[in-house]
């Protein structure tokens, strides 16, 4: 028996995972039980940024394995200390609390700026307010999907925590208007992942930044998915030389080999939380920090930021070429885009099926966007190779669709 088999046995149905059984990856690709190499376009939604199987990072997790793994934060351990000073130099912030996964980081920035709130900006208690944007995705508690405005994520999962307001994506003069003497902070996206690679107009961060210094209101930034080289930046907020109150990170943080995310701030912000306040068993442990400080320093002595730019326009470019009447828009930043199309002519599920059958491996949102982002470490052959693939596929499904452009 297969082992899609007994997943479709005994895995509760909350995936419904694309048509392929994997077995191996190595860098861009990966390989299914019979054989066949497929180009990774989906980077396990950014986690596996650096490629798979990387060398210096599984040198990095097996040594560490094999001296320590796990402690807890009862302790000091000798891997702890160097991983938050390189993650601090990275984001800019002066502190850090290590979690696991990004939906912990983004609990983590909650509690945090509550706190802030309460003890600093002197709001009355139990009155805190965390704007968000119409269209976030930040994770699956139930606190995270009670302030989603997809209404499947919330149905059958309340009571929801309170103390939330949503205004649009990308538009700032509603950011400013949502503001009351009660708001601790604005949570956003730079770059809206789930939503369908939503990027917001230029210089749109940079108001928020600014209405929010003025109104004294903390700018926390989700960079679980845009952060670590995704955008063509390191952070993607620095794209307009932004530095916010606070940053999440995840995903790449583990170097595609384990769970390691983090909550990363300014002092004034971090320095509310004191011993027994807040922590996790496995966060910061020593396996952890040794995998998160390795992936930093592979991102930045490899210059993936600066590659991801160039291999982005790169892709963004061939994809936008490709003259097919089932897309409606492609969009993006970095090696992180979104090709829409047209849900009276085909669902983005069945491109993604058909894109599995040419050699290529992606994944739908909402049923209308193909989302593109391979490792940072993809090169330009690899790129176009890739391109050709997907505008064969692309064109096969107008052809059988029957759809003609019109001029």
């Amino acid at each position: 028996m297969s082992s899609t088999t007994l997943e479709k046995r005994y895995s509760a149905r909350n995936y419904n995972p694309l048509p392929v059984e994997l077995t191996r990856g190595e860098g861009i690709h990966l390989w299914d039980v019979h054989g066949r190499r497929y180009i990774d376009m989906m980077s396990a939604y950014s986690a596996v940024s650096f490629g798979h199987g990387r060398p210096e990072l599984v040198e990095a997790l097996t040594a560490q394995a094999a001296r320590l793994a796990v402690t807890s934060r009862a302790f000091h351990t000798d891997r702890l200390g160097p991983f938050l000073e390189k993650l601090c130099l990275v984001t800019g912030m002066d502190r850090a609390i290590p979690m696991n996964t990004g939906a912990e980081a983004v609990e983590t920035a909650i509690k945090a700026v509550r706190k802030w709130a309460y003890k600093v900006k002197r709001v009355a208690p139990d009155r805190a307010e965390i704007i968000v944007c119409a269209g976030n995705f930040a994770g699956r508690t139930t606190t995270i999907v009670g302030f989603s405005s997809e209404a499947q994520y919330r149905d059958g999962f309340g009571p929801f925590a309170p103390g939330f307001r949503h205004v649009p994506f990308g538009n700032a003069a509603a950011l400013e208007k949502a503001i009351t003497a009660n708001t601790a902070a604005f949570l956003v996206e730079p770059v809206q992942g789930e939503a369908g690679i939503i990027v917001p107009p230029n210089g749109y961060l940079c108001k928020c930044a600014e209405i929010c210094r003025r109104h004294n209101v903390l700018l926390i930034c989700d960079e679980v998915q845009t952060g670590l080289g995704r955008t063509g930046a390191v952070l993607a907020c620095h794209h307009e030389d932004v530095r916010p109150d606070g940053i999440t990170l995840g995903k790449a943080l583990g170097g595609g080999l384990l769970p390691v995310s983090a909550f990363v701030g300014r002092a004034e912000l971090m320095n509310v939380f004191n011993p027994g306040d807040h922590g996790s068993t496995f966060g910061g442990n020593p396996l952890a920090a040794a995998v998160g400080l390795a992936s930093l320093e592979l991102l930045l002595t490899e210059k993936l930021s600066e590659n991801a730019a160039i291999m982005g326009e790169r892709l963004l470019r061939g994809l936008q070429a490709i003259d097919c009447p089932l897309i409606k828009d492609v969009r993006g930043k970095g090696l992180l885009i979104g090709v829409e199309f047209d849900p009276e002519h085909i669902s983005a599920r069945a491109v993604c099926e058909r894109l599995i059958e040419a050699g290529i491996l992606s994944k739908d949102t909402h049923d209308t966007v193909v989302r593109f982002a391979p490792p940072l470490t993809i090169t330009a052959a690899q790129i176009d190779g890739a391109l050709g693939l997907i505008s064969q596929t692309f064109h096969a499904l107008q052809d059988e669709e029957g759809v003609v452009k019109v001029a």
